[in-house]
């Protein structure tokens, strides 16, 4: 029979006032250092529009230099030793991160985003939130675990602070550690810090969009199945701008190698073809491209390739060495690419827009529930059903791919492939699995070169 205990009980109320005071510590710090930041952007971006050309393509070279000389030099007396990837610092670091140089991927994407870099803002304040707590933990003599939840804390806060979405924020930066997996014991700190830093943002004047989408009362099957093949073509979205953007990257690398450049002159040539693509690509789809979002939200007509191009300027600003973040941009896309097909369906291309955002945030950042969450934050609750299928559709459809590399894979998306876990999806080589292979070959066809085991010395 079983014993009746209290000490279960009051370990885990000890628990709950620990994280309370820890998380409500940290993420008031987080609001106040992403609120400094984001009134810094919004001063910064506030007259990108009246921008002439012939200046936007003169400032984006000298942005690219500047960003790589604060890159280089800021790095290059590091001598910690630990990398400053908050993915890396959570699952890798025991939560440690370099404190020191903190302050440069901030700055470097105020020059981006002020010049026009195709980047979002979210990647600053996710990096300012994870090093803000880092630092406390190491302040407070906190072991190896605390670390890890302290820091994954910051990363939710600063994504709440810059959203002012506090819970799919606060999802957001625990589901972000790996596909397949969410550590269910850093949800509560997580969520803890996301709404006190969004409280704390919104208290300092930070504003926040609000959407009122006309979702369609009498929601039906027929409804529900429209919003999966929106989801299907967004997570193909997805997927382009992933390969788009590791192909940027790798080309510019190659670049480098073959010219022998210094590094800081990389993203002074990624600035060069930033200027020279918008004059064939509008400016609209230059640094963060909000009013772009707000008008595909609003129903305005939105161009089939505009995704296409929003992709590619990311592509070459961030593969370039540019610093910036990466969900914003998906906002974009996602809107975009919803409100141009949802006149394929008979859709409305507000409610498009609206259920491509949540698709393409939920397939390129394998974050389904946090997407989820993020359009119910967003656009009330009258969304659940128009973004629910749509989000797990593009997240299924985008594969095991990522814009973030170092995301560790822990389970296939399909049983008909398989992964080896723990291991982070930029390294990451999928496979069919050993049933869908002997059913293969039993129909007579050779097994697929994919599948093939390679030797162990090279596993």
């Amino acid at each position: 029979m079983y014993r009746l205990s209290l000490a279960e009980p009051l370990v885990m109320l000890a628990t709950v006032v620990q994280w309370l005071l820890l998380a409500m510590f940290a993420g008031a710090l987080v609001g106040v250092g992403c609120s400094i930041f984001l009134h810094l952007l919004f001063a910064a971006t506030g007259h990108a529009g009246s921008t002439p050309l012939w200046l936007q393509m003169a400032l984006l070279p000298l942005a690219g230099l500047v960003n790589g000389l604060l890159l280089y030099f800021g790095y290059r007396h590091s001598r910690s030793g630990l990398t400053d990837s908050v993915i890396i610092a959570v699952n890798e670091q025991d939560g440690r991160m370099p404190l020191k140089t903190m302050w440069i991927k901030p700055l470097a994407a105020l020059v981006t985003l002020g010049a026009g870099g195709s980047a979002g803002k979210e990647g600053p304040c996710s990096h300012l939130g994870a090093s803000i707590a880092a630092g406390i933990g190491e302040a407070l003599h906190l072991n190896a675990e605390l670390r890890r939840r302290l820091v994954a804390c910051g990363v939710s806060a600063g994504f709440a602070s810059v959203f002012g979405t506090p819970v799919a924020g606060a999802i957001y930066g625990v589901e972000m550690l790996a596909i397949g997996r969410i550590r269910y014991n850093f949800l509560f700190p997580a969520i803890v810090a996301g709404v006190t830093a969004f409280e704390t943002s919104r208290f300092l004047g930070v504003p926040y969009p609000q959407y009122h989408i006309a979702f369609v009362s009498d929601f039906t099957e027929l409804l529900f199945l429209k919003t999966v093949v929106i989801g299907i073509l967004c997570g193909l979205v997805a997927l382009i701008f992933v390969e788009l953007l590791q192909l940027m990257t790798r080309w510019f690398a190659w670049l480098r190698k073959r010219l022998d450049l210094w590094p800081p002159l990389l993203p002074a040539l990624g600035g060069c073809v930033l200027a020279l693509l918008i004059l064939v690509i509008p400016t609209d789809y230059l640094g963060l491209s909000l009013p772009l979002l707000d008008r595909a939200l609003h129903g305005e007509p939105m161009p089939w390739l505009g995704f296409l191009w929003k992709a590619l300027l990311v592509a070459v600003t961030l593969g370039s060495g540019f610093y910036g973040g990466l969900v914003t941009e998906q906002f974009v896309m996602g809107a975009v690419a919803g409100g141009a097909f949802a006149h394929l369906l008979g859709l409305q291309a507000a409610l498009g827009a609206a259920v491509g955002l949540t698709a393409v945030v939920a397939a390129a950042s394998n974050t389904p529930i946090a997407a989820i969450l993020m359009g119910v934050e967003l656009f009330g609750s009258d969304s659940t059903l128009y973004v629910a299928g749509a989000a797990i559709a593009a997240y299924l459809m985008v594969g095991h791919r990522s814009v973030y590399p170092e995301q560790q894979s822990e389970a296939a998306k399909s049983s008909w492939m398989t992964v080896r876990p723990d291991i982070p999806v930029g390294a990451q080589k999928a496979r069919l699995s050993r049933d869908l292979l002997r059913w293969w070959s039993g129909r007579g066809h050779p097994v697929p070169r994919v599948a093939r085991k390679p030797p162990d010395d090279k596993l």
